[in-house]
């Protein structure tokens, strides 16, 4: 054991893990149902991501220092100019903007979880991890509000 846990962040943490056990089971179950192939990538990829997050939440509930490893800051941008080059198109599938308005929704709950989170937790470790999670929860959000708005799911006026 690399390090011991106070009980708030024991209980933070295990939040935490429900909160993420949710999201890839939401991520995996949305791809499967989504109706554009690169939806379909786009919630698999993030799906993959979350399982990260789980697995550094599990490490940290172990008293255990996680990698940082996967960053996706890089995978979001990478997305993000993806999806310029068929911002023309206008897809408007009303199951997947369904799908993509739930997973948004989950995406800004789960942020400002962490950011409590954050705030609450006194081991170094622990905010470190918990930070890194939050940061790639926001590149989700803002992955899934790309898509959106060059879908024709999310206008901003």
């Amino acid at each position: 054991m690399d390090f011991q846990l106070s009980q708030k962040e024991t209980m933070l943490l295990k939040d935490a893990k429900e909160q993420e056990e949710l999201c890839v089971k939401k991520y995996q179950s949305f791809a499967s149902q989504a109706k554009d192939s690169e939806l379909k990538n786009l919630l698999n990829s993030i799906a993959s991501q979350e399982q990260q997050h789980l697995n550094t939440i599990n490490d940290l509930l172990s008293g255990k220092t996680p990698s940082q490893s996967g960053n996706s800051s890089s995978q979001g941008s990478q997305t993000q100019s993806q999806g310029t080059s068929s911002s023309s198109i206008r897809f408007s599938n009303p199951d997947d903007a369904t799908l993509l308005t739930d997973l948004l929704s989950t995406e800004k709950y789960v942020s400002g979880f962490y950011d409590t989170s954050i705030f609450e937790s006194a081991n170094k470790v622990v905010r470190d991890s918990l930070q890194h999670i939050q940061k790639e929860e926001q590149t989700h959000g803002e992955q899934l509000f790309n898509y959106m708005n060059q879908h024709g799911m999310y206008n901003v006026k």
